[in-house]
């Protein structure tokens, strides 16, 4: 058994990393309960096994006295001096009291537990290798446990929580999935590894080792907001002014960027550059919408934001999604609205041209205003109107409105 044992150790040591110290202990600890069934003597209690030859024994620490009342705990003096020469009553002594039929009970207590420990083993070194890793990890879907995907990572299992996965993407056994390892944790059977689709990080980490710029340092990615599934906006910066940080991100003809997307299943990527200008910023995040104003409150830390009519829908996203990911990414609460500045000014004008109409005119502020709005802004241009036009226009009689041309003509006159 010792040669076989010491064999075992010496190939668990060096094909699966796991050191002799940790097994013999192992072994050890299971001996001593398997031990306590078959050996009389229990007080103190231990399996001393030698490294190098894999000899296993069991000592006893029993108490010397002049006459044995209790084996389990006791030793006379003459056999305690065999051991222990200068051994007295009331001195403990260490005695060997391995039984015949051990070398049985070790070697199968000795395999089972090392099995044991070999499972154990491997559990803390997968917590080990990923406990203070966070990156990208790739693996072969497995199973399903409800709503959970199981991936095979190679020597380890991972897990992919339902709040980890991307909502519109479909998952199937067999397909061979990038993600992100979010935590270690360790569970009732052991440690298990979170991993995760919908983490902002799991873009961060693409873009790591799709753009080399980064992975150097030479650009940084200073924010990043994502809604998975449907769109993220990363904002980039660099401290070489001679760099292009959006411009590396997106690569050649957006060799890059289409590459991340791709993975993302094309999910909309927003690649910014990061400014310190709380304005700048905003406006960079906001695009490709044009803002037309920004009014800050510090206090707050809200911005409001004007733009055109048209430019509305664009600045908002869909549902919301454009200014949500730009408050995410800039810290900033946005609040974004109409700009009412051109039409104020238009409304003005065509007030102004209406009144000017009536003061001249024999009509009164409504229809000058009617007239306004159909074209008609001054006399100049009521000089091609026909009678008929002028019917048609104010929903008036003939009468009137042969008198409203014919004081547009005197007006020509006049003028």
């Amino acid at each position: 058994m010792n040669a076989e044992f010491i064999a075992m150790l010496d190939y668990l040591e060096r094909e699966r990393g796991i050191k002799r110290d940790i097994l013999l202990e192992a072994v050890s600890n299971a001996l001593l309960s398997a031990s306590k069934k078959s050996v009389s003597a229990s007080r103190d209690l231990r399996i001393d096994i030698n490294p190098k030859n894999g000899e296993i024994r069991a000592l006893a620490n029993l108490v010397v006295v002049d006459q044995v009342t209790n084996s389990q705990d006791e030793i006379e003096l003459s056999k305690a001096r065999k051991v222990k020469p200068d051994a007295n009553i009331g001195d403990t002594v260490e005695v060997e009291v391995t039984p015949k039929n051990f070398g049985r009970i070790a070697a199968q207590t000795a395999k089972q537990a090392m099995m044991q420990r070999i499972r154990q083993a491997e559990k803390e070194m997968i917590y080990e290798e990923f406990k203070d890793r966070a990156g990208e990890v790739s693996g072969t879907v497995r199973r399903f446990d409800r709503s959970d995907v199981i991936l095979d990572l190679g020597k380890f299992e991972a897990i992919m929580p339902q709040r980890e996965r991307v909502v519109v993407e479909d998952y199937n056994v067999g397909d061979r999935l990038r993600a992100y390892v979010v935590a270690v944790e360790n569970g009732v059977r052991g440690p298990e590894i979170i991993v995760s689709r919908s983490h902002p990080n799991f873009v961060r980490r693409l873009f790591e080792l799709e753009v080399s710029e980064i992975a150097d340092g030479t650009v940084e990615i200073r924010g990043i907001a994502r809604e998975a599934g449907y769109r993220t906006k990363i904002a980039v910066w660099s401290a070489n002014e001679k760099v292009d940080p959006v411009g590396a991100c997106v690569g050649m003809r957006g060799s890059r960027v289409k590459n991340i997307v791709r993975e993302l299943n094309n999910e909309k990527v927003d690649i910014i550059r990061w400014s310190s200008d709380p304005k700048e910023y905003i406006l960079e995040a906001l695009k490709p919408a044009k803002v037309k104003n920004l009014a800050f409150d510090t206090e707050k830390k809200s911005v409001q934001i004007s733009v055109d009519e048209d430019q509305l829908s664009l600045a908002i996203g869909k549902k919301g999604q454009n200014a949500r990911l730009t408050s995410r990414l800039t810290g900033w609460e946005i609040n974004i609205g109409k700009d009412t500045s051109a039409t104020t000014v238009v409304e003005q004008k065509v007030a102004q041209a209406a009144q000017t109409l009536a003061g001249t005119l024999p009509v009164s502020e409504e229809q000058a205003l009617t007239l306004v709005k159909s074209g008609f802004t001054n006399l100049e241009g009521l000089r091609d109107a026909d009678v008929q036009d002028l019917v048609d226009i104010l929903a008036v009689d003939e009468t009137k409105a042969r008198e409203i041309y014919d004081a547009v003509h005197r007006q020509e006159l006049v003028q």
